[in-house]
Protein backbone atom coordinates (compact mmCIF):
# COMPACT_ATOMS: atom_id res chain seq x y z
CA UNK A 1 0.00 0.00 0.00
CA UNK A 2 2.72 2.17 0.75
CA UNK A 3 4.39 1.46 -2.57
CA UNK A 4 1.15 2.31 -4.56
CA UNK A 5 1.25 5.71 -2.72
CA UNK A 6 4.47 6.51 -3.25
CA UNK A 7 3.76 5.26 -7.30
CA UNK A 8 0.70 7.56 -7.50
CA UNK A 9 2.56 10.50 -5.74
CA UNK A 10 5.10 9.95 -8.35
CA UNK A 11 2.99 10.10 -11.40
CA UNK A 12 1.52 13.14 -10.19
CA UNK A 13 4.47 15.52 -9.75
CA UNK A 14 5.76 14.51 -13.31
CA UNK A 15 2.61 15.47 -14.73
CA UNK A 16 2.48 18.61 -12.70
CA UNK A 17 6.25 19.63 -13.46
CA UNK A 18 5.93 19.33 -17.51
CA UNK A 19 2.94 21.35 -17.53
CA UNK A 20 4.85 24.11 -15.41
CA UNK A 21 7.35 23.73 -17.85
CA UNK A 22 5.35 24.17 -20.83
CA UNK A 23 3.22 27.22 -19.73
CA UNK A 24 7.05 28.75 -19.23
CA UNK A 25 8.38 27.83 -23.00
CA UNK A 26 5.22 29.52 -24.09
CA UNK A 27 5.59 32.63 -22.01
CA UNK A 28 9.04 33.41 -23.08
CA UNK A 29 8.24 32.89 -26.68
CA UNK A 30 5.74 35.12 -26.22
CA UNK A 31 7.93 37.38 -24.87
CA UNK A 32 10.32 37.46 -27.36
CA UNK A 33 7.94 37.82 -30.00
CA UNK A 34 6.72 41.00 -28.38
CA UNK A 35 9.97 42.15 -27.81
CA UNK A 36 10.49 41.90 -32.02
CA UNK A 37 7.06 43.23 -33.01
CA UNK A 38 7.63 46.43 -30.76
CA UNK A 39 9.92 48.16 -32.99
CA UNK A 40 8.64 47.18 -36.20
CA UNK A 41 5.39 49.07 -34.60
CA UNK A 42 6.34 51.70 -33.00
CA UNK A 43 9.03 52.98 -35.50
CA UNK A 44 9.71 56.57 -33.90
CA UNK A 45 11.19 54.96 -30.96
CA UNK A 46 14.00 54.11 -32.59
CA UNK A 47 17.44 56.92 -33.16
CA UNK A 48 16.23 58.77 -36.36
CA UNK A 49 20.12 60.28 -35.99
CA UNK A 50 21.93 57.07 -36.58
CA UNK A 51 18.76 56.02 -39.05
CA UNK A 52 19.53 59.08 -40.67
CA UNK A 53 23.26 58.29 -41.25
CA UNK A 54 22.93 55.22 -42.11
CA UNK A 55 20.44 56.14 -44.80
CA UNK A 56 21.91 59.05 -46.02
CA UNK A 57 24.46 58.16 -49.42
CA UNK A 58 27.73 59.43 -49.17
CA UNK A 59 28.55 62.33 -51.31
CA UNK A 60 30.70 61.94 -54.64
CA UNK A 61 34.11 62.05 -55.14
CA UNK A 62 35.08 65.38 -56.33
CA UNK A 63 35.61 65.26 -60.26
CA UNK A 64 39.20 64.88 -61.60
CA UNK A 65 41.15 67.53 -62.78
CA UNK A 66 41.30 68.87 -66.56
CA UNK A 67 44.30 67.79 -68.45
CA UNK A 68 46.96 70.22 -69.28
CA UNK A 69 46.65 72.01 -72.43
CA UNK A 70 48.50 70.31 -75.14
CA UNK A 71 51.43 72.60 -76.70
CA UNK A 72 50.56 74.00 -80.03
CA UNK A 73 52.33 72.55 -82.43
CA UNK A 74 55.09 74.37 -85.04
CA UNK A 75 54.87 72.62 -88.59
CA UNK A 76 57.92 73.49 -90.04
CA UNK A 77 58.14 73.42 -93.85
CA UNK A 78 61.35 72.29 -95.43
CA UNK A 79 61.53 74.40 -98.52
CA UNK A 80 63.94 73.07 -101.17
CA UNK A 81 66.19 75.28 -103.08
CA UNK A 82 69.01 74.87 -105.70
CA UNK A 83 71.76 77.71 -103.52
CA UNK A 84 73.38 76.06 -100.72
CA UNK A 85 75.65 78.02 -98.76
CA UNK A 86 75.31 80.64 -102.10
CA UNK A 87 76.58 78.00 -104.78
CA UNK A 88 74.21 75.87 -107.15
CA UNK A 89 74.20 72.70 -106.11
CA UNK A 90 73.14 69.32 -108.59
CA UNK A 91 69.88 68.87 -109.36
CA UNK A 92 68.29 65.64 -107.64
CA UNK A 93 65.32 65.21 -110.57
CA UNK A 94 64.38 67.15 -113.71
CA UNK A 95 61.86 69.53 -112.89
CA UNK A 96 58.37 69.19 -114.34
CA UNK A 97 58.06 72.86 -115.96
CA UNK A 98 61.31 75.55 -116.84
CA UNK A 99 60.98 79.17 -116.18
CA UNK A 100 62.05 81.40 -118.23
CA UNK A 101 63.95 84.19 -115.86
CA UNK A 102 63.09 87.83 -116.91
CA UNK A 103 65.90 90.16 -116.06
CA UNK A 104 65.38 93.94 -115.76
CA UNK A 105 65.83 96.15 -118.22
CA UNK A 106 69.17 98.57 -117.76
CA UNK A 107 68.52 101.94 -117.19
CA UNK A 108 68.74 104.11 -120.08
CA UNK A 109 72.35 105.86 -120.83
CA UNK A 110 72.30 109.73 -120.94
CA UNK A 111 74.89 111.56 -123.28
CA UNK A 112 78.09 111.40 -123.26
CA UNK A 113 78.01 114.82 -121.47
CA UNK A 114 75.79 113.43 -119.11
CA UNK A 115 75.82 110.89 -115.91
CA UNK A 116 73.72 107.98 -115.18
CA UNK A 117 70.59 108.47 -113.83
CA UNK A 118 70.15 112.49 -114.56
CA UNK A 119 67.28 114.19 -115.77
CA UNK A 120 66.84 114.29 -119.34
CA UNK A 121 67.19 117.86 -120.72
CA UNK A 122 69.71 118.47 -117.59
CA UNK A 123 72.81 119.96 -118.79
CA UNK A 124 76.30 118.76 -119.49
CA UNK A 125 78.58 118.02 -116.28
CA UNK A 126 75.79 117.36 -113.98
CA UNK A 127 75.48 115.44 -110.80
CA UNK A 128 73.33 112.49 -109.70
CA UNK A 129 70.31 113.77 -108.57
CA UNK A 130 69.87 116.33 -110.42
CA UNK A 131 69.39 120.09 -108.88
CA UNK A 132 68.13 118.39 -105.34
CA UNK A 133 72.23 116.33 -105.55
CA UNK A 134 73.74 118.99 -106.75
CA UNK A 135 72.82 121.38 -104.06
CA UNK A 136 73.49 118.54 -101.46
CA UNK A 137 76.87 117.67 -102.82
CA UNK A 138 78.02 121.39 -102.81
CA UNK A 139 77.33 122.05 -98.96
CA UNK A 140 80.07 121.78 -97.14
CA UNK A 141 80.31 119.59 -93.90
CA UNK A 142 81.58 120.76 -91.11
CA UNK A 143 82.68 118.78 -88.40
CA UNK A 144 81.81 119.78 -84.60
CA UNK A 145 84.50 121.50 -82.73
CA UNK A 146 84.83 119.39 -79.77
CA UNK A 147 85.88 121.77 -76.44
CA UNK A 148 89.13 121.23 -75.55
CA UNK A 149 89.96 120.33 -71.52
CA UNK A 150 91.72 122.91 -70.06
CA UNK A 151 94.44 120.38 -67.72
CA UNK A 152 95.08 116.73 -69.04
CA UNK A 153 97.41 114.20 -66.94
CA UNK A 154 100.66 113.06 -69.32
CA UNK A 155 103.06 110.39 -68.36
CA UNK A 156 106.96 111.47 -67.18
CA UNK A 157 108.13 109.99 -70.24
CA UNK A 158 106.10 112.04 -72.33
CA UNK A 159 106.51 115.18 -70.26
CA UNK A 160 110.69 114.50 -70.00
CA UNK A 161 110.42 115.31 -73.96
CA UNK A 162 109.25 118.74 -73.72
CA UNK A 163 111.73 119.82 -71.28
CA UNK A 164 113.89 122.50 -72.33
CA UNK A 165 115.77 123.80 -69.54
CA UNK A 166 117.37 121.60 -66.84
CA UNK A 167 118.40 122.46 -63.60
CA UNK A 168 120.26 119.58 -61.71
CA UNK A 169 119.74 119.98 -57.65
CA UNK A 170 122.78 120.77 -55.56
CA UNK A 171 123.69 117.08 -52.96
CA UNK A 172 122.75 118.58 -49.30
CA UNK A 173 126.28 118.75 -47.60
CA UNK A 174 124.58 116.42 -44.48
CA UNK A 175 123.13 114.03 -47.03
CA UNK A 176 126.52 113.51 -48.82
CA UNK A 177 128.05 113.03 -45.63
CA UNK A 178 125.56 110.49 -43.97
CA UNK A 179 126.15 108.77 -47.70
CA UNK A 180 122.36 109.35 -47.99
CA UNK A 181 120.90 108.61 -52.00
CA UNK A 182 117.73 107.97 -53.17
CA UNK A 183 115.11 108.78 -55.51
CA UNK A 184 112.15 111.70 -54.43
CA UNK A 185 109.27 111.76 -57.08
CA UNK A 186 107.57 115.01 -57.06
CA UNK A 187 103.68 115.92 -58.36
CA UNK A 188 104.02 118.48 -60.70
CA UNK A 189 101.22 121.26 -62.34
CA UNK A 190 102.98 122.81 -65.56
CA UNK A 191 101.23 125.85 -67.17
CA UNK A 192 99.90 126.41 -70.76
CA UNK A 193 103.64 128.25 -70.93
CA UNK A 194 105.41 125.51 -69.61
CA UNK A 195 106.49 126.82 -66.63
CA UNK A 196 106.04 125.12 -62.78
CA UNK A 197 103.39 126.44 -60.91
CA UNK A 198 103.07 123.94 -58.34
CA UNK A 199 105.36 121.45 -56.50
CA UNK A 200 103.87 118.09 -53.87
CA UNK A 201 106.54 115.71 -52.64
CA UNK A 202 105.05 111.94 -52.73
CA UNK A 203 108.34 110.02 -51.82
CA UNK A 204 111.63 110.70 -51.03
CA UNK A 205 113.98 111.10 -48.13
CA UNK A 206 113.49 114.70 -46.21
CA UNK A 207 117.05 115.74 -46.24
CA UNK A 208 116.74 115.26 -50.00
CA UNK A 209 113.50 116.38 -50.51
CA UNK A 210 114.22 120.70 -50.35
CA UNK A 211 117.15 120.50 -52.68
CA UNK A 212 114.94 118.49 -55.55
CA UNK A 213 111.81 121.11 -55.04
CA UNK A 214 114.39 124.22 -55.24
CA UNK A 215 116.11 122.67 -58.50
CA UNK A 216 112.39 121.48 -59.96
CA UNK A 217 110.75 124.99 -59.86
CA UNK A 218 113.74 126.43 -61.99
CA UNK A 219 112.80 123.82 -64.83
CA UNK A 220 111.51 125.21 -68.08
CA UNK A 221 108.79 122.72 -70.86
CA UNK A 222 107.77 123.40 -73.88
CA UNK A 223 103.66 124.24 -73.85
CA UNK A 224 101.85 120.98 -74.34
CA UNK A 225 99.50 121.39 -77.10
CA UNK A 226 96.19 119.26 -77.25
CA UNK A 227 94.14 120.02 -80.36
CA UNK A 228 96.48 122.95 -81.47
CA UNK A 229 95.93 124.61 -78.54
CA UNK A 230 97.89 124.60 -75.46
CA UNK A 231 96.73 123.25 -72.17
CA UNK A 232 97.80 122.83 -68.62
CA UNK A 233 99.30 119.81 -67.70
CA UNK A 234 99.66 117.24 -64.42
CA UNK A 235 102.60 115.48 -63.95
CA UNK A 236 105.27 113.27 -62.06
CA UNK A 237 108.91 114.26 -61.61
CA UNK A 238 111.75 112.11 -60.20
CA UNK A 239 114.68 113.49 -58.83
CA UNK A 240 117.32 111.17 -58.61
CA UNK A 241 120.12 111.21 -56.10
CA UNK A 242 122.96 109.36 -56.33
CA UNK A 243 127.07 109.42 -54.70
CA UNK A 244 130.06 108.85 -56.77
CA UNK A 245 131.34 105.67 -55.63
CA UNK A 246 128.55 104.05 -53.92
Amino acid sequence: MFEDSLIESGGKLRTKRGRTSAIAFLIQIGIIVVMILIPLIFTEALPRTQLMTLLVAPPPPPPPPPPPAAAPVHVVRHIETDIVNGELRTPTKIPKKVEMIKEDEAPPVMASTGVVGGVPGGVPGGSMGGVLGSVLSSTPTVAPKIATPQRVRVSSGVQSGLLVRKVNPSYPPLARQARIQGTVILQAQISKDGNIENLQLISGHPMLAPAAIEAVKQWKYRPYLLNGEPVEVETQIQVNFTLSGG
